[in-house]
Order: C-alpha cells, then structure tokens, then sequence
C-alpha cells in the first residue's frame, strides 16, 4: 500500500511504525513519500486497534530534509514559480496537520541525523526518542529559506524567541544530548539499545488509556491559545469525556482492587 515507508507491527498490532524507506538519499523526503506518511498517520488515527504510532527512518539517517533535486525537478517541468509554495502548502501542511491531531500518540524515533524539514517531523511529534548518534539541525537558513514543517509555530514555543532565532539563523547543528538538555527530545539511547529500549517505552504507551491520552493531547494543543479561564474550563469538559471512557472505570476498579490495570483503548 506504502511505496515510500516500512511498516512494522508491534504488540499484536496496538503499535504501528513506519520507516522512511529511502536509505540510498538519507530518507530524503519527496511528495510521494510525504503523501504515504499523511495517509499512514491518518489511517492510524481512525484505526481502533491502533494505540500508538512511531516514525522512524532505515538507514544510518533519521530524514536529511526535503528532496531539493524532487523540488527542483517539479519546478523546471512546469515553469511554475510558486513550486515551493505549493509543496508546503499541499504536502508538508496536510501532514502537520494529521500528526498533530492524530488521535494516538504520535513518537519520533530519531535513529540518525535530523535535518531541516526532517528536524521539524520530528519535532511536531509528540515526543523523540533518540539515538546517541543521532543530530538535528534547523538547515533552512543554509540554502535562503524559513523553517517550515511547522517550525515558525513550534520552535519559538519549544525554545523560546532567543535559542529558536539562534538555531534558525545559524543551522547549529545539536547533539542528541544538547536536544534533550534544551527540552526537544525526551529520551536518549545508546545506539546498542536504541531499539530495545525505545520499544519498551512505545509498548507501555500502546497500553495506557489512549482515549484519555488523545484528550490530553488535544488541550495541551488548546493551551497555546486559550487563556486561563478558557484553558480551565477545557480541562472540566475533557475530564468528564475521560471520566466516561471505559478505561477510567477499569483504571479505578484496578486501583481499588490492588492489580495492574487491563486498558483497551475505549
């Protein structure tokens, strides 16, 4: 079905993870791969048995960014002078959009460099994981352009004005220690471990209560704009959606009864 990806199923299919499948161009991201990735996040959304979702890349790269010669190539063929324009617009957008609303958790598994565009599909999930060799570097600066994939919303509100200007304009590249030091990635492995231990993280969240997981996701997503009263008065409205999920019953009634809670997702 997916021309562009790898996908692997994981504890009897409640973890889905697609693999960016371009090694040979360090998974550098094209329309046809940037399609596959919408759809794959979208059908996860909608999928019930699905519980969480990972992205990740084969090869030594996690993603070096957009395919300039793809680009390139597009615009000389039709003459057409807004081409980048219409890539953000039509392809880098739609995906943003599905992963940030995704209604599963969406997790970057950051096993090699980041760099520009495939920094930012890191960024906008939910949280990275990452390989001590991996890197991430905002490389739009390098060749004249903006930080797109989202990177003007997220990166001022990661950072903060001061570091998101200094890694915009610079292009520093930053270590998978230095990303977590500044609070963009939550977790490093050493290249050994990566998988095993990443999959043991992904494997708990794949059976936590994923209805009251996509709420939380949805009002920290509110909270970037809503002011005090109108956060709080989210945060009662969703908890009494999470209150009436059958995983708060069987959360409470394992509480109460003193064993490991058997979520489903419901």
């Amino acid at each position: 079905m997916y021309t562009q990806l790898d996908i692997e199923s994981h504890f009897d299919g409640k973890l889905k993870i697609a693999y960016l499948n371009q090694p040979d161009t360090m998974n550098a991201l094209t329309k046809p791969s940037l399609l596959d990735l919408k759809d794959f996040v979208k059908e996860c959304s909608n999928d019930p048995e699905v519980r969480c979702v990972a992205i990740s890349g084969r090869g030594r790269a996690f993603c070096s960014g957009q395919n300039l010669d793809d680009a390139f190539v597009t615009g000389k063929e039709h003459h057409d002078n807004d081409i980048i324009r219409k890539i953000v617009v039509d392809y880098y957008n739609p995906l943003v959009t599905e992963i940030t609303r995704c209604r599963k958790p969406v997790v970057a598994l950051v096993n090699g460099p980041a760099v520009g565009a495939g920094a930012m599909l890191a960024l906008i999930c939910d949280f990275v994981l990452a390989s001590e060799k991996a890197y991430f570097s905002q490389a739009f600066s390098n060749i004249g352009l903006i930080p797109d994939t989202g990177g003007t919303y997220f990166l001022p509100k990661l950072l903060g004005r001061q570091l998101a200007n200094y890694l915009a304009f610079t292009g520093k590249k930053l270590s998978a220690e230095e990303s977590k030091s500044y609070g963009l990635v939550a977790e490093v492995f050493s290249e050994e471990e990566f998988i095993s231990k990443s999959l043991e993280i992904l494997g708990k969240t794949s059976n936590m209560p994923t209805v009251g997981l996509k709420l939380t996701k949805k009002a920290f997503a509110a909270s970037y704009n809503n002011s005090l009263k109108d956060q709080l008065e989210l945060e009662g409205d969703l908890q009494q959606e999470a209150a009436e999920t059958e995983d708060f019953i069987e959360g409470v009634n394992a509480f109460l009864e003193k064993r490991k809670p058997d979520y489903k997702g419901r």
